[in-house]
């Protein structure tokens, strides 16, 4: 299974102040390479609780690149991937959005989330968040430097795709029961469950399999 794994960190509640962004390229199951970005945000406005969450601060991001300067740097790493993130729709909102600011055409790009994944194949956990898998999993974490949210992200959903012999995006659906989502300049759509079509009465409907 062959896919990439990413982390934002913003620096504010806005979706295009994206300061840090970690990748894991993940190739037949496995971490091939690991990267992170240091981003400068339109603003420079750090919210104290972000920067108190991952450490990152405006005299950090001053002198790095904006967004729009780093992407033909990032473009092979989302052009004809699959990505995944831990909640993912956070993520692909928060890439999906500092594309359309900086008006940079980019063709359709899918995703899954993790959680969601992790969900399908451990049952038997009661949290799902990065922290809780990363200490039940044994993963080494530094929670909120995205590197490491990555890394662990990658890792997490490499386990579950070997676990139920996932090997290739299709069959997401096809054995988890996922949707992917996707972005695009026009929309975003979510990842989501798959429904199943179950008879009450004489009437048929669906509902979505958790």
């Amino acid at each position: 299974m062959d896919f990439v794994a990413i982390d934002f960190e913003t620096a504010n509640e806005l979706s295009t102040s994206a300061c840090e962004l970690g990748i894991a390229v993940v190739r037949n199951y496995k971490i091939v390479e690991t990267r992170s970005f240091l981003i400068q945000p339109p603003d420079l406005r750090f919210n104290p609780f972000n920067t108190m969450l991952h450490g990152i601060a405006s005299e950090h991001v001053a002198d790095q690149p904006d967004f729009k300067m780093l992407w033909p740097e990032l473009l092979p790493y989302f052009e004809n991937q699959l990505v995944i993130a831990h909640n993912a729709g956070f993520d692909l909102h928060v890439l999906r959005s500092l594309l359309l600011h900086f008006d940079i055409p980019f063709q359709e790009i899918p995703f899954t989330c993790s959680i969601k994944v992790a969900k399908k194949v451990w049952k038997e956990h009661h949290r799902y968040g990065l922290k809780s898998l990363s200490k039940i999993l044994g993963i080494h974490l530094e929670h909120h430097r995205a590197e490491s949210d990555a890394k662990a992200c990658a890792i997490i959903a490499g386990l579950a795709f070997r676990e139920n012999q996932v090997s290739i995006s299709e069959e997401i659906t096809s054995k988890l029961n996922i949707f992917l989502g996707s972005i695009s300049s026009e929309k975003l759509i979510s990842t989501r469950n798959k429904p199943e079509l179950v008879k009450r009465g004489k009437r048929y409907y669906y509902r979505e399999v958790h």
